[in-house]
């Protein structure tokens, strides 16, 4: 059921709360928690360059990547925040090397939920003031409850998601999320400090006229991925595309979901697996685009429907409007 748009998001979530197969109350305090944190988050980045935020930590995550500031920052509030309520059992973040046990020597523990969490994409766009974002993914755990959580919680496939959403720091924060329900998106109004209801049932267009990719890397793209980008410059019916690119997920996701188009990160040759984490990145994605009218997949095989078999695991990834991903998975196809 949708609301009218002067709803916040906690009327929300309690009024649609019904409509989610496990209707207990604890998945809609983990998504009171993740706003907690979105709006702890957007508070350090709207102060970024007036205090000592911006630039890199000096430390490498996992993925062997420079974390600046802000990364380090973000992924302290949101798992101060998740472990504060005690509502979860378990966390993994893309900027943590293992997973986090909550609570695990409790044996009358009886948390339900693990999260796995983006705390900061596309934060080396911080410095330059460009829109970065959160992406989180939820499950119910597969362990036994009252035992500590295990890898096994962790590495499911994306089809098993329960929640999935993200949150976007940008001229305004919103927070776009499902629950295998449609997709809704409330944007912050940052004077009382609550969500409102501002996208209801976000939907991807069919088809559109945008293409996302880092062009830069062309050279070094399998040929079915050069023919599609050659196809979207081609100048015939309602073509050609426009290529827009910012660098951050959420925000190239975000605007291809309001606009239409496809956003892609390849396997290339400087990267054999791609770019983006499976976990952390392209599940939660995939469930919203999915939840959306939207497809995601890894050139052939739907996201969604992939096994994990590691925490910080990379895959290609491909997602937007159906029939762009159609398309450019028609293309690799071939070869």
């Amino acid at each position: 059921m949708i609301g009218k748009k002067n709803k916040t998001l906690g009327e929300f979530i309690i009024e649609n709360q019904s409509s989610f197969q496990y209707s207990s109350g604890e998945l809609s305090k983990l998504i009171n928690a993740i706003r907690l944190g979105a709006k702890v988050v957007n508070h350090e980045v709207n102060k970024a360059g007036l205090v000592d935020i911006l630039g890199t930590a000096g430390d490498t995550n996992i993925q062997g990547e420079n974390q600046q500031k802000l990364d380090v920052l973000a992924n302290e509030k949101f798992i101060q925040t998740l472990t504060n309520r005690e509502i979860v059992c378990g966390i993994a973040s893309e900027e943590e090397d293992d997973f986090i046990s909550i609570n695990s020597n409790d044996e009358q523990h009886q948390n339900k939920y693990v999260v796995l969490i983006d705390p900061l994409d596309g934060s080396s766009n911080i410095d330059v003031n460009v829109s970065v974002g959160t992406i989180f993914s939820i499950y119910r755990r597969i362990t036994p409850v009252g035992t500590p959580v295990t890898l096994e919680d962790f590495l499911q496939p994306g089809k098993n998601q329960v929640a999935a959403g993200y949150i976007i720091y940008g001229t305004s924060t919103m927070l776009v999320y499902t629950t295998g329900d449609g997709v809704n998106g409330f944007t912050l109004n940052p004077a009382i400090g609550t969500f409102y209801l501002s996208h209801p049932d976000m939907r991807f267009p069919e088809s559109g006229k945008i293409y996302s990719v880092n062009e830069g890397n062309y050279i070094h793209f399998p040929q079915g991925v050069k023919d599609y980008i050659k196809y979207c410059q081609k100048e015939e019916g309602d073509r050609p595309y426009t290529s827009r690119y910012i660098g951050s997920l959420v925000s190239d996701f975000h605007r291809n979901m309001i606009k239409g188009g496809i956003y892609m990160y390849p396997k290339s040759n400087l990267a054999s697996n791609g770019k983006l984490r499976l976990l952390y990145e392209c599940n939660p994605m995939a469930f919203l685009a999915q939840q959306a009218n939207g497809k995601a997949s890894d050139g052939s095989t739907p996201i969604m429907e992939l096994q994990p078999t590691e925490l910080h695991q990379r895959v290609p990834f491909f997602c937007g409007s159906p029939k762009m991903v159609e398309k450019v998975e028609e293309f690799i196809s071939k070869y």
